[in-house]
């Protein structure tokens, strides 16, 4: 059985359990190290996912006002711990931190291989997102 925690990652034990997941490859390599730490800090939720042996298998952080919307930044579960209800334990604990489904709208960028995954959680694609993005973007995956 996988035990969720509220609790704040290390770079480290992010990075190493990035390797893991196909969340390796979203993000950019530029200060890639800076940033990934700016993000474990700054995120207001951060939601681990342990199994037996306290091995990192899911992860959710996201950004909130805690009373009308959550943007989940990051969901991922360890390949090897696919299909077991991680990802879906995680969204339901971060709505119900992030203020409950009555009042909190979900939002995030999904990969195009995990919106099927979305969908089955009830999510529709939106249309009313704007986006602003002049980041320097080189693609690159965690190894």
């Amino acid at each position: 059985m996988n035990k969720i925690n509220n609790e704040r990652l290390s770079a480290g034990e992010y990075v190493d359990f990035l390797k893991r997941t196909d969340l390796g490859s979203q993000y950019p390599k530029e200060r890639f190290e800076v940033r990934i730490e700016k993000l474990l800090k700054n995120a207001s939720i951060s939601l681990a996912a342990r199994n037996e042996e306290n091995l990192l298998v899911g992860v959710l952080l996201g950004v909130t006002d805690f009373a009308y919307w959550l943007f989940v930044t990051d969901l991922g579960v360890d390949r090897s711990c696919e299909r077991q209800g991680i990802g879906r334990s995680l969204m339901k604990a971060a709505l119900e931190l992030a203020g409950g489904e009555k009042d909190v709208a979900v939002y995030l960028v999904a990969n195009e291989k995990a919106v099927p995954f979305y969908e089955k959680l009830g999510m529709e694609k939106a249309d009313d997102v704007m986006a602003y993005n002049h980041v320097e973007w080189t693609g690159f995956t965690v190894r």
